[in-house]
Parts: structure tokens; sequence; C-alpha cells
């Protein structure tokens, strides 16, 4: 599906079912304890699913020892028994100028490095949203990005990118050529609105490029293009699926190790204005988790936006369901989506009681997936094998 854009205009998009690339009609599932179980955190999950409960937030890498590394706080956490305990060591030689958001992305190359980016909430100033004139002059939230040469215990090169508001940043890969590449954000002006960023580094986060910025426009605090995912194809481009208000996921492409992004357009992902984590796993898939524009089944949910404040366009903003799907072929078709968490006591009603979204896959080992959110703290595992149709 395709359609045509105008800078600072936001089109509606019909919304399609992510079905092996077919528009299918849904039928409507039952979620209740006799198909699944419901968590600490009052999310139901499939029966054949773990909760993984008390766990922290993630997102999680494995260092060179083999051990499981974590950012919490300002502390990177290293649990040298599977996550069930954690030891933890300072980031920063000043840790009372860090505040790290829970979004954030984490990555070790090839040769063990560990890369870090992060917002740091320390700095957050002049927000002060002003319906008059749809904007927020001045926002501040920066960038930083640092690393670690030992596996987590000790972090050096902590580096400022930008200090323009970040919205989010959700998504780091290292490419085949060994670059590293992480999504971030930075918000624009009369009006305020949203874009979107890559930075990359060729030295494993010592240096880094800034890519161009994708603007296409927008209304309110939460327009635009925003909160990314990326992934490299195996024909070497990048692949980078972005959060928009207009029913899909949005897409472009990268083929110079994400300096520059070009064919930008809307993908047949239909998608809630949420974002997405799109990761390669071990045996050569894609998966994508995210929040289906509406609930499984149906075809409507309570819109938000559409006056200039939170978006110039109303939007369905469903996250009471996470899905996932897999693709054989680089996401030109993709399989069934499957639901692997839902709200079980609020259902279509647009409330952050109800959310579950904003998540990290940490493959834990060839097919076991840990999933966890940072809205609506679902903690789970599950085995990529029981979701393959």
């Amino acid at each position: 599906m395709t359609a045509r854009f105008k800078t600072g205009k936001a089109i509606l998009l019909l919304s399609l079912v992510l079905c092996a690339g077919k528009i299918v009609k849904a039928q409507a599932p039952v979620f209740n304890e006799q198909n699944g179980k419901i968590t600490s955190s009052g999310a139901w999950i499939p029966r054949n699913t773990e909760e993984l409960k008390g766990q922290i937030l993630g997102p999680f890498v494995r260092n060179q020892e083999g051990n499981i590394v974590a950012i919490d706080g300002n502390k990177c956490l290293i649990s040298k028994d599977e996550g069930k305990t954690w030891e933890k060591h300072e980031m920063f030689s000043n840790p009372e100028k860090f505040n790290i958001s829970g979004e954030r992305a984490l990555l070790k190359t090839r040769n063990g490095v560990l890369v870090f980016a992060f917002l740091n909430l320390a700095e957050r100033g002049n927000w002060n949203w002003q319906a008059d004139i749809s904007d927020s002059p001045g926002a501040i939230l920066p960038t930083y990005t640092i690393r670690s040469l030992d596996g987590g215990k000790t972090w050096q090169d902590v580096q400022k990118r930008h200090n323009e508001h970040t919205g989010a940043i959700r998504s780091m890969i290292e490419t085949r050529n060994g670059n590293v590449i992480f999504t971030s954000m930075m918000m624009r002006h009369n009006p305020g609105h949203h874009t979107v960023l890559t930075y990359t580094s060729r030295d494993e986060g010592k240096s880094w490029e800034r890519s161009n910025v994708i603007d296409l426009g927008g209304i309110g605090h939460h327009s635009g293009v925003t909160e990314s995912t990326i992934e490299q194809l195996k024909d070497g481009r990048i692949w980078q699926l972005m959060r928009t208000n207009w029913g899909t996921f949005w897409e472009c492409f990268s083929d110079d190790e994400g300096i520059s992004w070009k064919g930008i357009r809307p993908t047949g992902i239909a998608a809630s204005s949420a974002p997405g984590q799109l990761k390669r796993l071990t045996s050569g898939r894609l998966v994508l988790m995210w929040n289906r524009r509406f609930p499984d089944g149906k075809d409507t949910y309570p819109l938000r936006g559409g006056d200039g404040q939170f978006s110039e366009v109303a939007a369905s903003n469903h996250r009471e369901e996470l899905s996932v799907a897999f693709s054989e072929n680089d996401g030109k078709t993709w399989s069934k989506p499957k639901v692997i968490a839902k709200s079980y006591k609020i259902q279509n009603s647009d409330t952050s009681k109800a959310w579950i979204s904003y998540p990290y896959i940490f493959e834990a080992k060839p097919g076991e997936l840990w999933v966890t959110t940072m809205q609506g703290d679902l903690r789970m595992k599950l085995n990529e094998r029981d979701f393959i149709d």
C-alpha cells in the first residue's frame, strides 16, 4: 500500500492486518485464564510462555564472559546466574549529573565493547507546552553515549550527541562491516513536532557521525515521526521502521551504514501510535514486536489527538496488546501476528493503566526470547518455535 504525503500534513491510512503480506479478516479471539495465565503485573500471557517475575527492565546483552549485562538507574548490572542476581557497577564519575531514561539502547560489539545510548533526564529543561502555538520553544533533553571496554565493570568516553529534546532512543545494531548505528530523535519547532535521525560509529562508540534528519512535519507534542527501530537486511541495507500517527509504521532505508536515509514511505504494517522493536534472531528470521492499530479481531479503537496538541490527526493509541510476528524474507511477508500479552482487567480504553508497550527483546539463547516492557512492566519469556506458523 502506498500513499502520497506533504510535509506538515499527515495522511490517515487504511488499516491492514499483517498476515504473510495479505489482507485477511480477523476473528475475535478469547483471552481468558483457560487459554492463558495472568502475570503479577495484570497481563494475560499465553500458556506456552513464562513470567520472569521480578526481573529488571533491560535492555540486556551478554558480555565477552557470557554474563548478562543491563542498565538500571545510573548503574550497570552484571549477572553471572542468568538474571537471578545482579552485581552493580558505577557508570559515571559524577552520577549526580545523570538520570538515565527507560528509553535506551545497549549493544555488545563483536570485539566485546559495550556501547550504550541514552537520554539524560537530569538535563531536561524548558518543557512548557503552549497550546496557543502548539509548541514548547527551546525544549531540551539531550542524547548521550558511553562505552565499556571490560564487560560493564567500568565506563568511559561519555559524550553528548545533541542537546535538542530527544523523545526516545529505541534501537542499536552492529552492521556486518563492524559499524555501530543507533536511532534517536530531535524535536523541531514552529510548530512543535518530532523527527528521527541516527548516529553511526566506525570505532565502536568512540566517535560518531550524524545522519540526515527525517522530518515529515506535524503539529503536536506526539506528532511527526518518532521512536524508530532498525535492523540490517541480507542485501546490506539498513531498514528503519518509524512510529507515526497515520495508522502504519513508515519505513526508510540506508545503503551507506546509516549516514543517509531514503525511500521514505508507509508500510503495510498496521500500527498504533507506539514504537515497535525489530530484531534479527539466531535463526536468521526477523522478529517484530509492537502494538497493532486495533485490538486483535477488531477494527475500531478510541482515538486521541486531532487537535494540534497531541497531533494534527486523530490516532489510535492502542497499547493494551503486545503482538509478535516473524519474517523469513527480510520483511517482505510476515507470519500472522499473535498476541503475547494483553491487559486483563482494563480493555478497549486508552488509559495508561492498560498499556503494555515499549518492548525490549533479548535472545537469551537461540530461540529463547526475553520480552520486557517499559510501560506495563511486562516480564516474560517465550520460545520462538512456539509462535512460528
